[in-house]
């Protein structure tokens, strides 16, 4: 089977994890793009959040209901995609710049659901790892966190500056609060396993599941 064979897999078992009435937060990449095509299809009556503008731009043409952020404290659920799925249930998310988003979405819902091909599948997680800066003193938190390479990419649309940390690392569990310490550091792409409920992978013609934790 083709990776995006295994995309479309696990985007239409993302979405029937969506019952009527629910608060669902939307990711970013492109196996989402097949996700939202397979919620319009269901035809549900739900409130969605989306993590980038292109989701928000490209839900709204599939008609779903994408409201603010700022309107809901609270989700149901969140589906989102990710760059690297560890075998300890570890992820690397980012490569489109919207991890930031992303992982708040991922925080504010009860469920949070990860849906990727097997290509996703590592090990170990590597770099690089994305990182949002505040463009305030930047020259400063580049020299903390180095090695460190700016993307050539426009802001977040939260005006943060979007990077690559590419130092080597062996140990997500303490790179992960180093990072977060960091004074600039807004946010970074390594999302731990207790902020996972479960992790989808198409697999060939099937769709493994993935506890919490790997497990």
């Amino acid at each position: 089977m083709s990776v995006e064979t295994e995309k479309q897999l696990v985007a239409h078992a993302g979405a029937q994890l969506v019952e009527n009435g629910m608060r669902v937060g939307l990711g970013t990449g492109s196996t989402v793009s097949y996700l939202l095509g397979e919620l319009a299809r269901r035809d549900l009556d739900c409130v969605f959040v989306a993590t980038s503008a292109r989701t928000e731009r490209d839900a709204r043409a599939l008609g779903l209901n994408v409201q603010t952020f700022d309107t809901l404290d609270q989700l149901d659920v969140a589906i989102d995609g990710a760059d690297q799925v560890s075998a300890d249930g570890w992820l690397n998310k980012g490569g489109g710049g919207a991890h930031t988003r992303e992982k708040l979405v991922a925080s504010a819902a009860t469920s949070f659901i990860v849906i990727v091909d097997s290509s996703k599948l590592v090990d170990a997680l590597h770099g690089p790892v994305p990182l949002e800066l505040m463009a305030f003193g930047l020259a400063n938190t580049l020299r903390r966190l180095s090695p460190v390479e700016v993307r050539d990419v426009p802001a977040s649309p939260d005006g943060g500056v979007i990077a690559d940390y590419l130092g080597v690392f062996d140990d997500p569990a303490a790179l992960a609060p180093w990072l977060s310490s960091t004074p600039g550091v807004v946010e970074h792409g390594l999302f731990a396993p207790a902020l996972v409920h479960q992790i989808l992978v198409g697999v060939d013609s099937t769709v493994r599941t993935i506890t919490s934790g790997g497990s």
